[in-house]
């Protein structure tokens, strides 16, 4: 069943995603923003380029959009190594692990997206061939089983993930180079949305990108999508300057608040309040409450909203905070309750 793409949704159409091509940074000095990753994995580049050796594998984890597979692209670009991309998902078994790795030549990149999502049995198939490269296959079963081991060109793992957490220990231990990416600054993203907005032809003012850029949830690839369908919007009204109103128009009909939030946002708060006296709640009685997955409303929602100190995780559910009740405009009656919670 496919679902309508809502502009903080984690999906792209396929036209979006052209787009979004065209924008992508292609070298550190158009990548705004992560300047400590930026710095530190310059001097692992720069120091495996003057040994003559492939980079340290590099794990870079941190929420959906901020610009994880961009900083794989641009570490390929700067060590002038062929890029190869897949997904966790999209290895199914062993075989096609194999085919993968047996492919890659010396100084290679191989970018896999969401590594969360490999399975046990692919992931013991990665430990040899990432601290050894070797891959051990393993001929036959039962008594006539054998394993044979084939080597591998020295080559770079870079690992993208949104759920760090669900690593084993083992996987996550074999990265010799970890990067947080962390939100962005409003300042930061209104600079991303300047360059996006050269690239993409559209007339807008600055005041404009503000509003723009504060509603975006910190986040470049929402940031930008946005500014796609404000220029539809600008487009339609057969307005050739987007203005600030116009930007807010926009946003209005997006239902995508001052700080971000869109409708599902504001439903979950609600719901927490109305349903459950403000927490603590479960998320399955609030996906149940307000007819939305678990796992969306977790990976979404939710971190969102704690980011901005809207909600609270505890030892017993989901807490709405006095800011998020603030930004509904509403009055916490249950602050004392609250208060004993947070302290258990």
């Amino acid at each position: 069943m496919e679902e309508e793409q809502l502009p903080n949704s984690p999906q792209n159409s396929s036209l979006d995603q052209s787009i979004d091509t065209i924008l992508r940074p292609k070298k550190w000095e158009h990548y705004v923003g992560q300047e400590k990753v930026k710095a530190h994995l310059k001097i692992a580049i720069d120091a495996a380029k003057k040994r003559s050796e492939a980079l340290e594998h590099v794990l870079l984890y941190g929420s959906s959009g901020l610009g994880k597979t961009t900083l794989a692209n641009i570490i390929a670009r700067e060590l002038g190594s062929q890029f190869h991309s897949t997904s966790g998902a999209a290895i199914e078994k062993v075989g096609d692990l194999a085919a993968i790795l047996t492919n890659l030549g010396a100084g290679d990149i191989l970018f896999i997206d969401e590594i969360h999502r490999l399975n046990k049995m692919i992931e013991e198939i990665l430990y040899p061939a990432m601290e050894n490269r070797v891959l051990d296959i393993i001929l036959g079963k039962g008594p006539s089983a054998r394993t044979i081991q084939l080597e591998l060109q020295p080559f770079t793992l870079i690992a993208a993930t949104t759920q760090a957490g669900k690593l084993s220990a083992p996987l996550r231990s074999r990265f010799g180079l970890n990067a947080h990416l962390e939100f962005y600054s409003t300042q930061e993203i209104q600079k991303i949305l300047e360059n996006s907005s050269r690239l993409l032809n559209i007339n807008i003012e600055p005041e404009a990108l503000r509003i723009i850029a504060a509603s975006s949830r910190s986040t470049p690839r929402i940031a930008n999508r946005i500014l796609k369908r404000v220029r539809d919007f600008a487009e339609v009204k057969g307005k050739d300057l987007v203005v600030a109103n116009l930007a807010q128009e926009a946003l209005d009909l997006l239902e995508i608040d001052e700080r971000g939030l869109e409708a599902t946002d504001r439903k979950i708060l609600s719901t927490l309040i109305e349903k459950f006296s403000g927490g603590p709640a479960g998320v399955q009685a609030i996906a149940a409450a307000t007819n939305e997955d678990e796992n969306t409303i977790e990976d979404v929602f939710e971190p969102y909203l704690m980011q901005l100190g809207f909600l609270m995780r505890t030892s017993r559910g989901r807490v709405v905070t006095d800011l998020g009740y603030k930004h509904l405009g509403l009055e916490n009656a249950n602050k004392n309750n609250q208060q004993d919670i947070f302290n258990v």
